[in-house]
């Protein structure tokens, strides 16, 4: 099942995954997906929203993987020249520093069209500018807030499947940033190659840890995981990209976020909920 929608024009898709109503980004190029569907089909988000459980999908697979049952859609069912995935509450801003200064209304913040799509005329790949962790190495963060395995086990399935990410991959988690959220917006030549490379590494992991083992919070692993993973695929591939500042729709508690990272770094407490 392809979209097939909206203007045959359309040049850039951006998924944004959501579970509820929320406002939206009115620029064409945002398609609202309604992720886990397939888990929740008495919940109807309206016709501008699209169903994660439409055409080829893993949508039931919703609770692990979050966002990505959308990416997963987009990948599988949209010819779109261009496309990518932001969250409904976490998405692209524009580089316009006048506009970021001068709006008050968040959503006036996100990034258009018209600047992606400029942006294109000089790379394939559009990233999230990366996160510094300062005091943390990426495999030392993870390892502080989530169970430490997780990430062994992606280790090992990389090393066996497709060793010449290993090294890029030792690489990334030795290192103190990363681009992470599972935010992307590629040429969909690239977009495929990733996902392709991708999902069968998350597969291969949810087989060999069950994330039912897990509360609801923890099941989540995969979605996690895959944030680091991004930058493995990027640097083994040496593939250059442009970055963009991130936004949240909503304020940002840093208080509660610092205190839990300073927690889990310094008396191993594990993250419980999501921020």
């Amino acid at each position: 099942m392809s979209v097939d929608t909206h203007e045959s024009m359309q040049q850039i898709r951006i998924a944004v995954a959501a579970h509820k109503s929320y406002r939206m980004p009115m620029d064409d190029m945002y398609l609202p997906v309604h992720v886990g569907k397939a888990l929740h089909p008495e919940i109807n988000l309206g016709k501008r929203f699209v169903a994660d459980n439409s055409g080829e999908n893993i949508s039931f697979l919703n609770n692990y993987y979050s966002e990505l049952t959308a990416l997963y859609w987009i990948w599988k069912n949209d010819d779109t020249k261009y496309k990518g995935l932001v969250h409904y509450r976490r998405h692209f801003e524009t580089a316009n520093v006048a506009v970021r200064v001068t709006r008050h209304d968040r959503f006036e913040k996100i990034v258009n069209e018209k600047e992606v799509a400029k942006l294109f005329t000089n790379t394939n790949i559009i990233l999230p500018r990366r996160r510094n962790y300062v005091i943390e190495t990426v495999r030392s963060h993870y390892a502080h807030t989530f169970p430490a395995e997780q990430l062994d086990e992606t280790r090992e399935i990389i090393a066996s499947n497709t060793k010449e990410y290993i090294e890029a991959f030792d690489d990334v988690m030795s290192g103190t940033t990363a681009h992470m959220f599972n935010m992307m917006i590629m040429r969909k030549d690239k977009l495929d190659e990733y996902c392709s490379w991708l999902f069968p590494i998350l597969f291969e992991l949810q087989h060999r840890i069950d994330p039912s083992i897990y509360d609801s919070f923890n099941a989540r692993y995969p979605g996690r995981i895959s944030e680091m993973l991004l930058d493995v695929w990027l640097k083994t591939n040496g593939y250059s990209y442009r970055e963009l500042p991130v936004i949240s729709t909503e304020p940002v508690n840093w208080a509660k976020k610092g205190s839990a990272f300073l927690a889990a770094k310094f008396i191993g407490k594990k993250y419980e909920s999501s921020f």
